[in-house]
């Protein structure tokens, strides 16, 4: 009888066949298109492709290029500038929502969706209000000068000093309400007997938050930093809705470099170096993130 029940059971290879089966279109979707089309992209960044590609190698000369283009130099500029401003404040003012919503406060779910909503908004969409927005002509600067202040000048999308942070504030706008619900979630999974502890222990709330809180949060803030991070290298929507690069090449990044080069410039060699900069660039926050999210766990 026993060897009978062994012979019955199905091996571990047709164990849920049915699902593997379902899961095979998505799995050559992602080696055919995804590793294909990344490798792809690698190796054609070390020819001279042009229009079309074409299998003629010039070792790293699409690289030196890119290095020596003021316009990609720029763009690396405004993506660090970007970034640095947009980690900091979307963190920190999404950290401090969070924290005013878990105090359980009246019309938190109206509050909630308020601040969410404009994420459900396109980038497109986000830019072109605060195109409008930040115009001199009827933006805050008119409203503001109608109000009596008529030395008064808010015009950053304008000024080519300042106007990588006319995008930032579109962007914090359109972003901090996903990281106050990411980082809500997290808070509310804190255990209340923590904060009934604290409370008997007399620890200010700034402590427990600093102390406590914040350290048990740590995979949340990590998932956090890796979305967060991504949709920076990424960021091109807004740049173009806004701006165009503009003034001059004051606010180009490097997705908009990329789609410049390889659909309008005709040179594909050197869209594709832009391209393996950007993957390197998303490597190098994702490795860490894996290690720290799986490595790490299975060690502890």
């Amino acid at each position: 009888m026993t060897g009978q029940a062994h012979t019955g059971r199905p091996s571990k290879l047709l164990r849920n066949l049915s699902s593997k089966i379902a899961s095979i279109p998505m799995m050559l979707t992602a080696v055919v298109i995804f590793l294909g089309g990344t490798i792809w992209t690698v190796v054609y960044s070390f020819t001279n492709s042009k229009l079309l590609p074409r299998a003629k190698f010039v070792g790293l000369d699409q690289y030196e290029r890119l290095w020596d283009a003021p316009r990609w130099i720029v763009s690396i500029q405004n993506l660090a500038i970007y970034g640095f401003f947009t980690l900091v404040f979307s963190l920190v003012m999404g950290f401090l929502l969070a924290a005013l919503m878990d105090q359980k406060i009246r019309f938190e779910n109206t509050f909630r969706t308020i601040f969410l909503y404009p994420f459900a908004l396109s980038f497109i969409v986000t830019g072109l209000v605060w195109q409008w927005i930040l115009n001199p002509e009827f933006g805050v600067q008119s409203v503001v000068r109608s109000l009596g202040w008529t030395s008064f000048t808010f015009d950053p999308l304008y000024n080519a000093d300042i106007v990588i942070y006319g995008v930032l504030i579109a962007g914090l706008w359109q972003g901090t309400g996903l990281v106050m619900c990411l980082l809500l979630a997290g808070l509310r999974g804190i255990d209340e007997d923590i904060w009934k502890a604290a409370r008997v222990d007399g620890i200010p709330m700034w402590k427990t938050y600093l102390f406590i809180v914040i350290p048990m949060m740590r995979p949340v803030f990590i998932t956090t930093l890796v979305i967060i991070a991504s949709g920076i290298v990424k960021v091109y929507d807004l740049v173009v809705a806004q701006t165009s690069g503009g003034p001059g090449i004051a606010s180009e990044v490097p997705a908009k470099y990329v789609y410049d080069y390889m659909f309008q410039a005709q040179n594909l060699g050197q869209g594709f170096a832009a391209s393996t900069m950007m993957l390197i660039t998303v490597a190098i926050i994702i490795i860490p993130w894996a290690y720290l999210e799986f490595g790490g766990r299975k060690r502890g």
